[in-house]
C-alpha cells in the first residue's frame, strides 16, 4: 500500500475534529485530576487515621489497577446500576479519577516540603485550618510541583487513545472510523502518531524550561 497524501488531506479536518475532542478530554480530566489529588492528598495527611487509610486504600487501589479496565467498568458495568453518563464524560471521569492518584502523591511531596516552621507560624497566628491551606501551605507547596504536575498532563494527553475503547471519537477514534469506512490504514494511524508527535514534544520541552526556570527561581 503507497502512501497517498490525497487520502491525507481528504481525511484530516475528520482527525483535528477528533483532535478537539482529544484536547477537551484532556483538559477536562486533568481539571478533575487536580481538584481530586489535592482532596486525596490531604485526606491522606490527615490526623484521622480512618480517613486517611481510606485514601491510601483507594489510592493503591486505582493505581494497582489498569486506565482501561477502569474505563471498560465506568462505561459498560455502571449502567447495570443505574448510572448512565456519555462516553465522553465517562473518559473525562475515567482519566480524572486515575490521574488523581498521582496528582496527589505529587501534591504530597510539595507539601511534605514546606518548612515545619510555617505550620508553627500559622498556628501561632491562631488561623483556622482553610486560611492554613489556601494562604501558608500551598501558595509554597504548588510552585516547584508544576512540572511534575505538566508531565502529568502529557501523559494524560497520551493515554486518551484509550478512550477510543468506549465509543468516544477522540484522536485515534476519529482515525480508526475513517479507516474502517476506506480500509486503509497506514495514513489514519500514521497521522496520528504524526500529531500527537507534534503536539506532545514542544509541551515536554516547555515544561522543562519550567522545570529549569523554577529551579533557578528557588536559589
Amino acid at each position: 500500500m503507497t502512501f497517498s497524501f490525497q487520502y491525507v488531506l481528504q481525511i484530516l479536518p475528520l482527525l483535528l475534529l477528533g483532535a478537539e475532542v482529544t484536547f477537551e478530554a484532556t483538559l477536562g480530566g486533568m481539571a478533575f485530576a487536580l481538584v481530586g489529588g489535592l482532596i486525596l492528598a490531604v485526606a491522606r495527611m490527615s490526623p484521622s487515621r480512618p480517613l486517611s487509610r481510606a485514601a491510601v486504600a483507594y489510592i493503591e487501589f486505582v493505581r494497582s489497577t489498569p486506565l482501561l479496565i477502569q474505563l471498560f467498568f465506568l462505561f459498560y458495568v455502571l449502567p447495570a446500576f443505574g448510572i448512565t453518563m456519555s462516553s465522553l464524560l465517562t473518559g473525562i471521569l475515567g482519566l480524572g479519577l486515575h490521574y488523581s492518584t498521582y496528582t496527589a502523591e505529587v501534591y504530597r511531596s510539595g507539601i511534605e516540603g514546606v518548612p515545619r516552621g510555617q505550620w508553627e507560624a500559622a498556628v501561632a497566628l491562631n488561623l483556622p485550618p482553610f486560611q492554613t491551606w489556601t494562604r501558608v501551605i500551598l501558595p509554597q507547596a504548588i510552585p516547584p510541583i508544576i512540572p511534575v504536575l505538566g508531565n502529568y498532563l502529557i501523559g494524560m494527553f497520551k493515554d486518551t487513545p484509550l478512550l477510543a475503547t468506549i465509543t468516544v471519537r477522540e484522536l485515534l477514534g476519529a482515525a480508526l472510523n475513517a479507516a474502517g469506512e476506506s480500509f486503509r490504514y497506514l495514513e489514519p494511524i500514521s497521522l496520528v502518531g504524526a500529531i500527537f508527535f507534534v503536539l506532545s514534544y514542544p509541551s515536554a520541552l516547555l515544561i522543562r524550561r519550567l522545570e529549569v526556570g523554577l529551579a533557578i527561581r528557588r536559589r
